[in-house]
């Protein structure tokens, strides 16, 4: 096992259908000591495999490749016994609507843009190998967004909330409205273990792949809507959501 709870440098793949970006994403990640590459893939079905092969904790995964792209990539990736534990990032120039919400649906751990400065790009790429999500001011608020369009829940049983406790319920939405863990604690007046083992509980009877899908299923069961949560402040910073989640 590597990563960054073992003192192993986090291993990251990159998949991207430009041979020289690839190389240089590469060269970027090799040259900090905590990660390593262990591959590259130049389309889909390759992501797939190199996944299953190679067991990275991280996948750098383009969105526009060959044969199919990286948003099924992510969905085999993520929904597979065996690979289910790879993180994937989605990096891409498309700053689109449908692929912030397709990507997280499946399972992305994050999205970030190639633009991202190379020092915000490693620090990503540590926040998502620690667990955490990487979800930057502009995704949250297309992740509200998405859901402001749709029509709101009807007032019907949710068997997905059946299994959790209420105060598990209460955590849910509170990580809904876009809270860390240290002002989950505060405003439940629990300790930051308690809280921690709540959102742990959550994300194992919900199955969700991360904290992402956490703040998903609170507003598909209708715990939280757009009006209830605003978006974080547009100044903050891309990776403030990944490390603050992390407290």
């Amino acid at each position: 096992m590597t990563g960054p709870n073992t003192g192993e440098p986090a291993t990251v793949v990159v998949a991207d259908d430009q041979a020289l970006l690839r190389g240089s994403f590469r060269m970027l990640i090799d040259s900090a000591p905590d990660l390593l590459t262990v591959g590259e893939a130049g389309t889909g079905p390759q992501a797939v495999e190199l996944a299953s092969r190679a067991h990275p904790d991280v996948m750098l995964m383009d969105v526009r490749m060959p044969e199919f792209d990286g948003i099924e990539a992510t969905r085999r990736i993520c929904g597979t016994p065996g690979t289910e534990h790879v993180r994937v990032v989605i990096l891409t120039t498309f700053d689109l609507d449908e692929y912030v919400y397709a990507a997280l649906r499946v399972g992305a751990s994050g999205f970030l843009l190639k633009d991202t400065p190379p020092a915000a790009l490693l620090d990503a790429i540590r926040v998502v190998a620690a667990g955490d999500a990487l979800l930057a001011p502009s995704v949250t608020r297309r992740l509200i967004a998405e859901f402001a369009h749709r029509p709101q829940p009807a007032q019907a049983p949710t068997p997905e909330l059946d299994q959790i406790t209420d105060r598990e319920r209460e955590v849910l939405t509170l990580i809904g409205r876009g809270l860390t863990n240290q002002e989950i604690t505060e405003s439940l007046h629990i300790s930051l273990a308690t809280t921690r083992t709540h959102v742990g509980h959550l994300l194992t009877k919900l199955g969700s792949h991360d904290r992402a899908q956490l703040v998903i299923a609170a507003y598909e069961t209708g715990l939280v809507t757009p009006r209830t949560s605003p978006p974080p402040p547009v100044g903050m910073s891309p990776l403030a959501i990944g490390r603050r989640n992390r407290q």
